[in-house]
């Protein structure tokens, strides 16, 4: 079996990442859950959780603490196309030498009518539900939730890990 370097270790378990430098870019926009946790205004509900388990920038920290990643590690809010440029900064950390490895993706709940309401009054919701990007018949967009992570690895890495 080729030795590997300790920097790029074989895609495997999240905790058989532990210590290399793997980065974390998670895309995320929605703030559904802090709204509705201290909508009750209830002060005693309040504990060492609430900042950290809403903040956005604490999201791709917890995942680097808890799995022991020493690559970069950034939370990405740029609206609808979040995800996407979670992956796009995944790339370019690994194109110029930042990380070895990169977990990257994005989260979306709705949890709270709100927004929708919000955006539903402003005409920007599709009234049939669908998307038709780039189409004359375009009259609106369409709200989902999601959650999806991928492991992103340099081509160079790939193959020299022995993968196929």
């Amino acid at each position: 079996m080729p030795s590997r370097s300790r920097s790029a270790p074989p895609i495997a378990a999240p905790t058989a990442l532990a210590n290399s430098r793997t980065g974390v870019f998670v895309g995320l926009t929605s703030h559904d859950y802090a709204d509705l946790h201290l909508a009750s205004h209830d002060m005693s509900q309040i504990d060492t959780h609430v900042l950290t388990g809403n903040s956005h920038n604490a999201a791709a920290g917890r995942l680097s603490y808890c799995f022991g990643f020493q690559g970069p590690c950034l939370a990405v809010d740029t609206a609808c196309s979040s995800s996407l440029v979670a992956v796009h900064q995944a790339c370019q950390s690994l194109r110029v030498g930042e990380c070895d490895v990169a977990l990257t993706g994005g989260v979306n709940g709705l949890l709270s009518p709100a927004t929708m309401i919000n955006f539903s009054r402003a005409r920007m919701l599709a009234p049939d539900g669908r998307c038709k990007t780039f189409e004359a018949g375009a009259a609106g967009y369409a709200r989902g939730e999601v959650c999806g992570f991928i492991v992103v690895n340099g081509l160079y890495a790939i193959f020299r890990d022995g993968a196929h």
